[in-house]
């Protein structure tokens, strides 16, 4: 990968002169290399005859030199101009920027690899040109030569490996998202196929019971047409806030779509769950208070249908036992628990 670190360190004009002319030779001054990472503190006349072999190459702006799928054989050392390193396509956004005395292609001539990234010329570019056979006698000639490529290396594997980061804090975001609720904050009916399964498979691993919980709030419809989505929004975050509160950390709260909510008790059965759901009704019922302001009381009520899974049950048949329980609860005058 590529560090995004840019060169600004002053180059002596000399250095324009060459990307005008490959005649090295002895009056290249040490000051000279010193703008070029791979040549600090090589003394010219370790690599004299072997960067007299070198190449020069003229780089316009918009031209491609490296590409993956494009076996590349050389390092280019930028003598005046820049370059642009993009991932995935030249299309995508700048990755870093490789300025006077930066280097690429490096990486997949260790490797032995196509390139992993397209650099491009930023603006028209001069590059000095070091085939991988070169590169490897100055490896041999000049031990600050073999440091300086080290060094390059390591910074290119630690800008490989905070991309990598990157990225992972970017996809652990996505499946954050995809996996909560974005009004509410609990888990949606995505992470619910994930959790409820890993907690029942504990409960029958440890011979202890595990109850379901559906919960929808009454006539929610009504409640939005009176009072507008946005009043339906607050109701429902001012619902999912007294359920966290009411329920223990380790059930498992989630809501299961629109004004529905589900709730997975571990180690408790029916007759338990049964008594937490009539409990949890009552708190919703008198304290529905919307979080932004404890004095405005939202008028809702819930109703729960309660199960409890049978031996080798599914998933599936302890959510239909809590939705026909939560359909009687209604079907007998709403505000109501069931089983």
């Amino acid at each position: 990968m590529w560090s995004s670190r840019r060169y600004l360190a002053p180059i002596p004009d000399k250095i324009a002169g060459m990307a005008q002319t490959l005649t090295i030779n002895s009056d290249y001054k040490r000051s000279l290399l010193q703008a070029l990472e791979l040549f600090r503190s090589v003394r010219p006349e370790d690599v004299q005859d072997l960067l007299q072999r070198c190449d020069r190459r003229d780089l316009a702006a918009g031209e491609l030199l490296l590409s993956p799928g494009e076996k590349n054989e050389h390092v280019f050392i930028v003598l005046s101009g820049s370059l642009n390193v993009h991932v995935g396509s030249p299309s995508t956004p700048v990755l870093a920027t490789m300025e006077v005395g930066a280097c690429v292609g490096e990486m997949s001539i260790i490797e032995d690899r196509d390139p992993s990234a397209y650099v491009i010329g930023a603006e028209d570019t001069h590059l000095l040109v070091i085939h991988q056979t070169i590169l490897w006698g100055m490896v041999d000639a000049s031990h600050d030569f073999a440091k300086n490529l080290l060094v390059v290396l390591s910074e290119r594997v630690r800008s490989h490996n905070q991309v990598i980061a990157d990225s992972y804090g970017e996809l652990r975001k996505f499946e954050r998202h995809a996996t909560t609720d974005a009004l509410t904050g609990l888990g949606n009916r995505h992470s619910m196929e994930e959790s409820f399964p890993r907690e029942i498979a504990r409960c029958e691993k440890d011979e202890e019971p595990v109850s379901l919980i559906m919960i929808d709030v009454d006539n929610f419809k009504d409640f939005n047409d009176k009072f507008g989505h946005i009043a339906g929004d607050r109701a429902l975050t001012a619902v999912s806030r007294i359920l966290r509160i009411q329920f223990r950390p380790r059930d498992v709260l989630v809501r299961y779509g629109g004004d529905e909510f589900a709730v997975l008790l571990p180690h408790v059965g029916e007759e338990t769950a049964m008594t937490i759901a009539d409990r949890v009704r009552a708190a919703v019922s008198g304290n529905t208070a919307d979080g932004s302001d404890s004095l405005i009381q939202i008028p809702v009520r819930i109703s729960m249908g309660v199960a409890e899974m049978h031996h080798n049950g599914t998933l599936d048949n302890l959510i239909r036992a809590a939705d026909a329980a939560l359909y009687r609860a209604k079907h007998a005058g709403r505000n109501l628990v069931s089983n």
